[in-house]
């Protein structure tokens, strides 16, 4: 797959550098080659090899200057505040950091020579084309407005975008211990019972370095831009089953203690169009949901035994 991904040399620009999926691709585009340039409203990680721009892009002076200093070929446009809470309270903050932002650079992209701009969206969102579906919280608000922006800029203005629509994505270095799998695996490391639901909900599971290998392959794949195409398993598999498989790893002696808290209200349950996505990018994932989580349990041991897990809550 590394040889069909040619960055070596490309000036581009990653917004979210700080975040789980962020840090793993400015990782990734250096070794391929890229001229990296890393956003974040985040200051740089101490030792960081990446160009960084310590940025909030929900001001639009500064989402213009980032793009008129940096100058990218490309961009991927991961930067965002991660939240499925359904609380009233998280309306303005996610309209401002995942909507009102994104508006901001693609208007800072559009026309200034950028060849492809990779913009993330999430499960969450309601269908494209359903004229019926509600967000079933403030982030998916966000996110499929910014869907929306997205496709009128490209129709009307030709700004070269892609969305990336991201579906459940787990694995080592996801530093919000508030998601459900580091949530699972450190609470068991640490002794302690997670906080679970009733589990019964089907969830589209994919592995982060896949993700990133897809993200890639949009930034450079012919004829996408105005698409939506899914990055995903295209399998859905019971939150029950994930958690049981993480206790198989960690505590095969014990029962998951299910139905603590109570489910969070209209949970979408999608799968990705894998088939789709295959076609259009000679994308797939390679890595299995029990081999990834195996990985995941290893890198949280780790971190934990050497003192090093700090939660970070979003990018």
């Amino acid at each position: 797959m590394a040889d069909a991904l040619d960055y070596h040399g490309r000036r581009v620009l990653v917004t979210g550098a700080s975040g789980f999926i962020g840090r793993r691709l400015c990782r990734r585009l250096r070794e391929l080659g890229a001229d990296v340039e890393a956003a974040s409203r985040k200051a740089a990680p101490a030792g960081e090899e990446t160009r960084w721009h310590q940025v909030d892009l929900a001001d639009p002076a500064a989402a213009a200057r980032l793009v008129e200093e940096t100058q990218p070929a490309g961009a991927f446009h991961l930067a965002s505040q991660v939240t499925e809470s359904r609380e009233r309270k998280l309306v303005l903050p996610t309209f401002h950091a995942n909507l009102a932002s994104t508006v901001y650079l693609l208007d800072a992209l559009t026309g200034q020579g950028c060849k492809r701009i990779v913009q993330t969206g999430s499960l969450e969102e309601p269908e494209p084309g359903d004229p019926v579906s509600t967000p079933s919280s403030p982030y998916a608000a966000a996110k499929w407005s910014a869907g929306a922006y997205a496709r009128m800029f490209h129709q009307l203005w030709s700004t070269p975008v892609v969305l990336a629509r991201l579906f459940m994505v787990f694995g080592p270095e996801q530093r919000d211990l508030s998601k459900l799998v580091p949530h699972v695996v450190t609470s068991l490391l640490l002794g302690r019972d997670p906080q679970l639901g009733s589990g019964k909900r089907p969830v589209d599971w994919v592995y982060v370095d896949d993700v990133v290998e897809g993200l890639l392959r949009l930034g450079l794949a012919d004829g996408v831009e105005g698409l939506q195409i899914d990055l995903g398993s295209g399998k859905l598999v019971p939150v029950r089953a994930v958690v049981e498989q993480i206790y198989a790893l960690l505590a095969p002696e014990r029962e998951p203690p299910f139905g603590r808290i109570p489910d969070r209200a209209m949970e979408p349950v999608r799968v990705a169009r894998s088939e789709e996505t295959g076609e259009l990018l000679g994308w797939s994932p390679t890595v299995t949901l029990e081999d990834g989580l195996a990985r995941t349990v290893e890198w949280y041991r780790r971190e934990l035994d050497a003192g090093q897990l700090a939660p970070v809550v979003s990018a």
